[in-house]
Order: structure tokens, then C-alpha cells, then sequence
């Protein structure tokens, strides 16, 4: 087994593999492409080909996220430059950097008594002044082809100048000792600002590598002045728009458009030059795919060079999309180029609209509504959605969540540093801001489908062409956003949600159950929130 023949960074030099503490004793391949990857994942039996020459690996008990195992390190006091700002608590728990090195150094005895090791070296942020060098080791061929499609690939003389700012230690087939480790379980995502560390074990759920670079770029960007985003975003060039939103909620299926050209689909940055990827690929969650209504993002589960986790091929090799007897969170990643309709350089201006995506479980939520700026606010700090079957471990049907800045769990810093940003630079450009329900009404879920996206799409397209500011506006009297009244191509009657209900108490006492969810949610947050923004506040009415 030679090694890759691309690139010779970290093969000799400062940062060669024993830079981070490992001494292998088998074989390291460094930057493999993806047939390469494919390649050695067959051989080692990590997954099989589709019909179409698609690789298919499956993660085992963890199908998704494991939020209960995600750890900080925790150094020193509020004036350690690092980690001084980091809002501690049940999102961003904390660890002794005693407990990290201990386990760290485990991982590295693992990882080097392997009998193979794969390397990428990459980028996340296509702003190339704002971007991070990143190395991702694993012990798996397959991850790490999913790592060289999530994140940006550099060019051949990048990679024999890379010198990584972080590196992620990933040994997905170690288990931790909880009572030895102090972990949770065997799975721990641990993320040392100190070490410029992350380390990953336990779990074969692909997500957590580029979800730890995620929450590593939402805690240095704001220090530089820059808002980052858990969001998709497309533009027609003059137009961009924003999508933020929780796993399950449409970020993907909605900015895939194709009178749109897709930015990102996940995970974007807001500088003073506009909005800009922080990947070099796709993670779309594939569950009930079809080709009529998701036909880009369809077409890439059959490009050699994707990957598709956890889904169920039949007799011929033929994945079915509708089969979640493995999980509801089945996914495919893909490189962004596999997109046809987006932006050569991942970046665009600054937006126009900015749209936060719920997937309302109550159907209480109107399919659209418009914003003004203080219950932009507010909505952002709340994160309203529910958390979609299988998108964390033990979800079996929609649940109400509240996740601040609809990404709490990545989030390092108190939700108000993000909003500030977002109030900031949307009121310097002048943005406007739709709150997008993709969930259900009729009742909610159990009573009803997902509203239909054809409806959804009919109805974002005339929020970001501007032609939904020329309808009928009526203000919601217990969430006072405006709804309007008409929008081509989208039955009238479904725009009011209490319409749809069959007895409208039954919808009030939803509603006011809802709006009252909202207040208690966020008593944690009203410490330094203006006045403004509290009032914006949904209010029961009975």
C-alpha cells in the first residue's frame, strides 16, 4: 500500500505526524482522493457500492448526533484569552484539562497502533482571509473521504505549505471508560481551544467531525467582528438570502433552487465583505428523497464520490429513500461541486432577506410570516423548531425545542453576542426577515402531513423576489408578526393556521400552550435583552 503521491505536508518537516503525538506502526496515507478512499474502504469492509458506484457505510448504534458527549476543556478563569467568553453550561459543558490530556493521550496510543492511518489536510471558510487550516486524522478510510467532501480541498501547492490550525483525532472504534475517562458513555467529542485539539471516539456518525469545526469557527469568528451562521444561502447575484434553521427543518432542500445558485447548504460566515461557505461540500439528510421535488440534490446519490450513511439498498443495489429502519436521519455528503447551480467561490454580498426556517410541531405557526427587527431578534435568541426524528439519539418523532441562534449546540459564546451581530449587520443593509414554517398545520403532527414544499418554495420565492410585500398583511394578535393573506400558487386557506383547525379553541389553546413555551424558554436570556426585544415577546391570550 504506497502512499498518496499528493502533496508532501506533514510527511516530513514542523508538522509531521508525530507533530501531534502519534507514532504509527502501520501505514499513513496522506490526502487520498476520493476513488483512492473508496478504494480502501471496500477493502477494509467499511461499506459497500450502490447500483450507481456510490459508497454506502453505516454508523452503527449512533445514527446521529450525541450532544450528552460534547465537552469543552476549561482553563483558567473569565480572563483566559481562549475560552474566557465561553457561555458554560448544558450546551457548552465543561472539562479539566487534565481529564482532556489523559484521554487525548489514549486516542493517540490508539490511533498509532493502527495498522492504517488517513490523513486530509484542509480548509474550513472559503473567505481565504478568514479561513481555517485543518487536519482531520481517523482511522477509517471512509471518514476520512467524508472530510475531504465537507470541507475545502486545497490545491497542491496549498497542501505542501499546510500547516494546520486545528487537527481532529478521530477514533470512532474506541470507547471511552466513563468511570476511568470521566466521560458520559463511550462516545465523547472533546474540544481543547488550548491544544488546538479535538478528539472524537465511540461514535461512527460522520457529523461530529465537521460539527466540532463548526463550533470551533463560531467562537473565533465574532472576536474578529464577523456573524457565524448555522445556515444555507443562495443568491441570484443582486439577491441573497439567508437559512437559518435546525437539522430537519429545509436549510438544504430550500437553498438547492434552481433559479438560485447555492452558496452553502449548513454553515456560512458574515464578514464586512458579505456571506461566505465554511465548507467545501453537502450533508443533506435523505430521508423520503425524490427525484421530482429534490432533483440536484437527488442526482448526487448517484455521483461516484459521494457517500451515503445509513441508508437501505435493496436486492439490486438501488438505495430506497423510504426506508428508515436504520434511522430517520439517513444522509448523503457530496463535494459542492456536485451542485451544478451555485457560486463558483462559495461566496456572495450581503443579504437581502434573512429567513429562519421552524419546523412547528403544533401547527400553530402560520406557513410564513414577516418579521420586524425586534421580533427578529427574538425569534433568533429563541430557535424555535422541533427536533426531527433521528437527527439526535432517542428522537423518535418531532419534539419542541428552543436552540439559540438555531444552532445552540455549536455555539460557544451567550446567545446575545450572536444576535447583536446578526441585529447589526442586518440593520446596516437593510435586510428584512420571514419566519418560515416547513412543519405542520391541520392540527399538527399526528393530524396532518408536512405542509407540501411546493407551497413552501412558492412561498419563499415571493418573500426573496419581493413580489409576497405587495399582498394583504394581518398581524398575528398573540405572536404579532404580520401573515399575509394571499400568495400565488398556495392554497389561501392553509396561510391562517386556525383556519385549518377543525375547532378553533382547540387551535387557541395550542397556540397560547406555544406562546407561553416561548416565556419560559427564554427567562434565561432576558438578562442584558433591551426592552424592545422583550416586548416582542409572544403573549397568551387567554
Amino acid at each position: 500500500m504506497a502512499l498518496s503521491v499528493i502533496g508532501t505536508a506533514g510527511r516530513q518537516g514542523d508538522h509531521a505526524i508525530d507533530y501531534h503525538g502519534l507514532n504509527p506502526n502501520g501505514q499513513v496515507h496522506w490526502n487520498l482522493e476520493w476513488q483512492a478512499l473508496y478504494d480502501a474502504a471496500l477493502r477494509r469492509g467499511e461499506g459497500t457500492l450502490t447500483a450507481h458506484g456510490v459508497l454506502m457505510a453505516e454508523t452503527g448504534e449512533r445514527t446521529g448526533r450525541s450532544p450528552n458527549d460534547k465537552f469543552v476543556v476549561k482553563a483558567g478563569d473569565e480572563n483566559n484569552p481562549l475560552t474566557g467568553d465561553i457561555w458554560w453550561g448544558d450546551v457548552n459543558v465543561p472539562t479539566t484539562p487534565e481529564i482532556f490530556q489523559k484521554l487525548s493521550a489514549k486516542v493517540r496510543d490508539y490511533l498509532s497502533s493502527r495498522t492504517e492511518l488517513f490523513v486530509q489536510d484542509l480548509h474550513c471558510g472559503a473567505d481565504a482571509d478568514e479561513r481555517l487550516a485543518i487536519r482531520v486524522v481517523t482511522e477509517n478510510a471512509w471518514h476520512s473521504a467524508f472530510a475531504r467532501n465537507m470541507f475545502l480541498r486545497p490545491s497542491i501547492d496549498e497542501i505542501d505549505s499546510h500547516v494546520p490550525e486545528f487537527t481532529i483525532l478521530h477514533a470512532p472504534h474506541f470507547h471511552a471508560d466513563p468511570e476511568i475517562d470521566g466521560t458520559n458513555s463511550h462516545v465523547f467529542v472533546m474540544i481543547s481551544f488550548e491544544e488546538k485539539t479535538v478528539i472524537i471516539g465511540g461514535t461512527r456518525y460522520a457529523g461530529e467531525i465537521k460539527k466540532s469545526i463548526f463550533s470551533i469557527m463560531n467562537h473565533l469568528l465574532p472576536g474578529r467582528g464577523h456573524l457565524p451562521m448555522h445556515c444555507s444561502s443562495n443568491t441570484t447575484g443582486d439577491n441573497t438570502a439567508v437559512f437559518f434553521g435546525l437539522s430537519g427543518t429545509g436549510k438544504t432542500t430550500l437553498s438547492a433552487d434552481p433559479k438560485r445558485a447555492l452558496v452553502g447548504d449548513d454553515e456560512h460566515g458574515w464578514s464586512a465583505k458579505g456571506i461566505f461557505n465554511f465548507e467545501g461540500g453537502c450533508y443533506a439528510k435523505l430521508i423520503d428523497l425524490s427525484e421530482e421535488e429534490e432533483p440536484a440534490i437527488f442526482a448526487t446519490t448517484r455521483m461516484p464520490g459521494s457517500i451515503l450513511e445509513n441508508i437501505v439498498i435493496d436486492s439490486e443495489g438501488v438505495p430506497d429513500f423510504a426506508d428508515d429502519s436504520l434511522t430517520a436521519n439517513t444522509r448523503g455528503s457530496y463535494p459542492i461541486e456536485f451542485i451544478e447551480n451555485r457560486t463558483e467561490d462559495s461566496m456572495a454580498g450581503h443579504p437581502q432577506n434573512v429567513v429562519f426556517l421552524t419546523c412547528d410541531a403544533f401547527g400553530v405557526l402560520p406557513p410564513i410570516s414577516r418579521l420586524n427587527p425586534a421580533q427578529a431578534a427574538y425569534h433568533f435568541i429563541s430557535g424555535y423548531t422541533a427536533k426531527v426524528a433521528g437527527t439526535e439519539v432517542g428522537i423518535k418523532e418531532p419534539q419542541a425545542t428552543f436552540s439559540a441562534c438555531f444552532g445552540a449546540p455549536f455555539m460557544p459564546r451567550h446567545p446575545s453576542v450572536y444576535a447583536d451581530l446578526l441585529a447589526a449587520k442586518m440593520a446596516k443593509h437593510g435586510a428584512r426577515c420571514w419566519l418560515l414554517n416547513t412543519g405542520w398545520v391541520s392540527g399538527g403532527y399526528g393530524k396532518s402531513k408536512r405542509i407540501r414544499i411546493k407551497w413552501t418554495r412558492a412561498l419563499l420565492n415571493a418573500a426573496l423576489n419581493g413580489s409576497l410585500n405587495n399582498a394583504e398583511f394581518v398581524v398575528d394578535p398573540r405572536f404579532g408578526f404580520e401573515i399575509p393573506q394571499a400568495c400565488e400558487d398556495v392554497p389561501e386557506e392553509i396561510l391562517n393556521p386556525r383556519d385549518t383547525w377543525g375547532v378553533g379553541a382547540d387551535y387557541d389553546s395550542a397556540a397560547d400552550h406555544l406562546a407561553e413555551m416561548f416565556g419560559e424558554n427564554f427567562v434565561q436570556f432576558e438578562r442584558g435583552t433591551s426592552q424592545e426585544v422583550l416586548d416582542a415577546a409572544p403573549k397568551p391570550l387567554s
